[in-house]
């Protein structure tokens, strides 16, 4: 099994023992310590206690097997697109998408203490940061280095002790593994923001909370003409806002396609409700993965 760099374990050490003792609290996150993910957990759950996993995978299984109360998952990113593969990750996990948290991402150029930004050859970070900051590196020649996340990547040039290497993380890794901040802003749109999703094993107990709600599903659309037009009719004929649709493929057989989509709405509320049956009547199947409030409202641009 993969594992951090020397400079990260103490600390996943240190926060995985905190979890243990209160699991309640525990928000199970991908990463090492200061990574986004770590971050948006801080953020969305204030009284809460990150727990860093290695893989997605493992964020999740921490929550299925009471670790964790909640994972925290980024999904998508306004510069360069899918983060997570949620609609292959949720479906055979037993958990449901409780809510959604959207943070704006900032980089920096994190080094050893005393490196020059002439003297940096590579940066190593995860490939959506890597993604997200691609002009900036092209314009001053830095080979990127692909690594499983931004923070652990600023763990691992702390370990290698390369000046030539740099890592591209948030600002706070640099103070957890002793590097210098040479570089800020490195994203290549004022507007980068990343959308994370919230997972646990059951909903939140009590009466729906007030406010606007966004609806996750999957489904898969008959191998027939015009399968994707027949099944989107209800949402058009329902007035319901679809903020997000996505194909896919599973399985490798390339006869059908599946699909990830998010409305506005919640299944009993009348016009939602209908257009769910029409789509179940022209699908070969469906699958609500969650009903939960929205962070923002949907088109509204803000940086």
């Amino acid at each position: 099994m993969e594992t951090y760099p020397a400079p990260a374990r103490a600390l996943v050490a240190a926060m995985t023992a905190a979890v243990s003792v209160d699991p309640d609290r525990g928000v199970s996150f991908q990463g090492a310590p200061g990574a986004n993910s770590h971050i948006a957990a801080r953020t969305a759950f204030p009284d809460g206690l990150p727990l860093p996993c290695f893989a997605f995978e493992d964020a999740i299984d921490a929550v299925r097997d009471g670790r964790a109360d909640c994972a925290m998952i980024p999904i998508e990113n306004s510069l360069h697109g899918r983060v997570a593969d949620i609609h292959f990750l949720l479906p055979e996990s037993g958990l449901v998408i409780t809510g959604e948290h959207f943070m704006p991402i900032r980089y920096c150029l994190m080094a050893l203490p005393g490196t020059g930004l002439a003297e940096v050859r590579e940066a190593v970070s995860h490939p959506q940061a890597l993604g997200q900051c691609r002009g900036w590196l092209r314009t001053r020649g830095i080979r990127p280095v692909s690594y499983p996340d931004t923070a652990g990547a600023a763990a691992l040039v702390a370990e290698q002790g390369q000046r030539s290497q740099a890592a591209i993380a948030p600002e706070m890794a640099a103070a957890l593994y002793g590097l210098e901040v040479i570089a800020h802003g490195l994203e290549d749109a004022a507007h980068n923001m990343t959308r994370f999703v919230v997972l646990a094993k059951a909903p939140p107990a009590g009466p729906p909370p007030e406010g606007p709600s966004m609806t996750t599903l999957i489904f898969e659309v008959r191998n027939v003409p015009a399968a994707l037009y027949k099944a989107m009719g209800g949402f058009a004929t329902n007035g319901i806002n679809m903020t997000k649709l996505e194909s896919y493929q599973r399985g490798g057989s390339f006869a059908a396609t599946e699909f990830y989509c998010d409305v506005e709405g919640r299944p009993e509320d009348p016009g939602l409700h209908r257009a769910l049956e029409e789509l179940a009547f022209h699908t070969k199947w469906m699958r609500v993965l969650g009903t939960y409030p929205q962070a923002r409202a949907r088109g509204v641009i803000r940086a």
